[in-house]
């Protein structure tokens, strides 16, 4: 579903003649192509939509990060263009949670899971990624589940 969006949205940006949004499409496709390739070489089949969105989550960290450092640098321009490409990438991941929302997600998982304490984070980190992946940052939610077992 994700890849026919994908391969639509280049047509489109091909016809448009819009060459910045067009080159991240392509980039993104390529990425999906190794991620496959990468599969089935572990013997997996190729990726499904919920596996696609974790990796257009890194590739937008990784841009992210980027950007950090071209601003660092004096880099604006650099900076606008993964910017740019984070707008393009992010188009295609499901809206993002509210940190609200991911409290209330943690408190649901771990009455879910009976968790009660650090040992049971990993289970209620596996009830998060089921649900909600792509959703929610879980770089962020670890922390605030670390928190909630904790305390």
């Amino acid at each position: 579903m994700l890849r026919d969006d994908i391969n639509n949205a280049v047509k489109e940006a091909m016809k448009a003649k819009d060459e910045r949004k067009l080159s991240t499409l392509r980039m993104v496709n390529s990425t999906i192509k190794n991620a496959d390739i990468d599969a089935r070489g572990q013997g997996k089949p190729p990726l499904s939509d919920a596996d696609l969105l974790g990796v257009f989550q890194k590739m937008i960290k990784q841009r992210q990060e980027s950007v950090e450092l071209y601003d660092k640098g004096g880099r604006a321009e650099l900076a606008a263009q993964e910017r740019e490409e984070i707008a393009v990438i992010s188009a295609y991941l499901p809206k993002q949670m509210s940190e609200d929302e991911v409290k209330t997600a943690i408190a649901d998982a771990i009455a879910e899971t009976g968790a009660a304490g650090m040992k049971d984070m990993g289970k209620v980190i596996a009830v998060l990624r089921a649900k909600y992946a792509g959703q929610m940052d879980f770089g962020k939610a670890s922390g605030l589940v670390k928190a909630a077992l904790s305390g």
